[in-house]
Formats: C-alpha cells, structure tokens, sequence
C-alpha cells in the first residue's frame, strides 16, 4: 500500500514539475519569474505548513512521542552534518552539494504521504523532523550560501519560519485551536507546498541546457549519497536505538522519521540557490535526479525497515 502511495506521490509531483516547464516552454512566463514563487513558498507557505501541523489534541502520549521524534530527528541531523563534511573532504562538495546531501525533501513529499497512508493525526509526528530541520537549514544551510562565517541570530529566530514553530508549540502546549474559518485557510495554503515547489524546479529546468541535468557526473554521486548512503545509514541507527520500546507506537513514530529522512533532496535549496545565486539549475537537475530515483529507492527502504 504504502510503496503505491509513494509512487502515485511521485508522478504527481512530476506532473507539477512538467506544469512548471510547459509555462516557461510556451512562453507564458520566464524562468527568472520563480524566484517571487520561491520567496511565497519559504516565507508565506511553508509558515502555514507548520502551523497547520500542530493544530491537534495534546495528550501524553502526543507528548511523549513528539519527544522521541524530536531527539531522533536531531540525532539524525548531527549525523548528516558529519557525513556530509566526511563527504565534502572525500569528493570536495560544493554548497548546493553539500546541502542536498543532507536536507531532505520532507515538507513537500513526507505530510501528504503520512495523511494517506496513516491518517492526519500522525502528521503532528512530522513536524518534529521538519522543526529541526528549519532550525538547521536555516543556520548551517543559510551559512553553506552566503558563506557567513558567524550567524546572525536574529534573523535566524525571527524569520517567519522560525516565528511558525513558536506560535505551533504554543497553541500546542496551550490547547488552543484557530477558528475553522483560519484553519481552513491555512490548510488550503499549506496544501500549495507540493505544487509550487515542484512548479519552481519545472520553471529552472525549462530554462537549462538538458545536457546540465543527465551530463553532469557529479550529480549522480550526490544521488547516491543522498538516496542510499544517508538512508541507509539512518536505518541502521534507528534499528540499534531501541527507541520503538521507549514510547507507544514508537515503530510507526520512528517510521516516520525515517520517511522523512529518505525522500529527495529539498526543494528548499533549489530555492536558497536561487535566491543566494548559488547555481539554482544544478540544484534543480539534483532535486529531479533524486525524486526520480526515490521512486525506487523509498519503497525498498521501507521493506527494509519492517523486516530488520
């Protein structure tokens, strides 16, 4: 069930790419026009997202499970980070690379998948993963672009992303709900994540040579790092944890961890690239690369963590 989820997930993310270069293609808009679509996605959508993903019943076993989520998804990402600078001394990966190694595609691909797979109320779970996420891509990724070597703080804890896990964790804690009218509306901006992102990676790629997305060996060493080495190093940290005993339904937490942790690279650099003018198309031809082959790679990972 959940490996035909997954590829139904897939193609239709790639519909929404194809949507993206046929605009550009027919001269409908330009390639550069992304770049409004990438600030309204990082600033105003994903915002909603997280939001959105708090807005459930708090309980001890929500508690307790969100806690379990979080400390492995941190140590997941204190993880990558060391990979990825293993990584960057071995084959001396760039920004965008070294990015996309670690940044997984997890807000675009992981909430809609957990929904139709699980069901809503287990999408709190995700925002675990994504939390951290924000706080890393956010200081270490925002670094790897502008090549800061000291990080200005407050811009990193007020930017509307960051300001978007307060207010959740608040109205978490508090129990307190927005009237359905905002819910509603937050949900239906939340929902644009998957197609405006894919739309943007569309839109860089009508706009490059084809020879940048399939002739660039590099971009096939990143895939394998990203789809196969990272993931299946995360399996077997989970599996040797025993963190599924420590709370109730701690298999299926950890199981969604873990998707989130294997799905593409993030569409989120391609738009940091863009805005950073860091090579935005080859972080494209990365991110199509890498969504391409999860459709092989996430159904066998996660055979693989039902039967270790």
């Amino acid at each position: 069930m959940i490996s035909v989820l997954l590829m139904e997930k897939i193609a239709g993310l790639f519909l929404m790419m194809f949507l993206g270069f046929v605009i550009v293609k027919t001269r409908i808009v330009q390639s550069e026009d992304s770049l409004v679509l990438s600030k309204i996605s990082l600033y105003v959508i994903m915002p909603c997202v997280i939001i959105q993903a708090f807005q459930v019943d708090f309980n001890k076993e929500v508690r307790d499970g969100l806690l379990l989520a979080f400390i492995v998804s941190l140590v997941i990402h204190i993880v990558l980070l060391i990979l990825a600078e293993i990584g960057k001394r071995l084959f001396s990966l760039n920004a965008v690379e070294l990015a996309s190694m670690i940044y997984s595609n997890a807000g675009n691909l992981i909430i809609p998948l957990v929904i139709g797979v699980i069901g809503d109320e287990w999408v709190i779970y995700t925002s675990a993963f994504l939390s951290v996420q924000l706080i890393f891509i956010w200081t270490h990724g925002k670094c790897l672009f502008t090549r800061e070597q000291k990080n200005d703080w407050k811009k990193i804890l007020l930017n509307p992303n960051m300001i978007a896990v307060y207010i959740g964790f608040v109205l978490l804690f508090g129990g307190w709900k927005f009237p359905v009218i905002i819910q509603d509306t937050m949900g239906s901006v939340s929902g644009m994540i998957g197609p405006i992102s894919m739309m943007i990676t569309g839109m860089l790629v009508a706009g490059m040579p084809v020879r940048k997305v399939v002739g660039n060996k590099r971009i096939y060493l990143i895939a394998f790092l990203r789809m196969i080495v990272c993931p299946a190093l995360v399996l077997v940290l989970i599996k040797i944890s025993g963190g599924e005993e420590l709370v109730k339904n701690g298999d299926q937490i950890l199981l969604i961890t873990f998707l989130a942790t294997m799905t593409p690279a993030a569409s989120t650099i391609t738009q940091f690239a863009q805005i950073f003018k860091k090579d935005p198309e080859y972080a494209s031809a990365i991110n199509i690369l890498t969504t391409l082959l999860c459709i092989i790679t996430m159904p066998i990972f996660v055979a693989l963590y039902g039967w270790i």
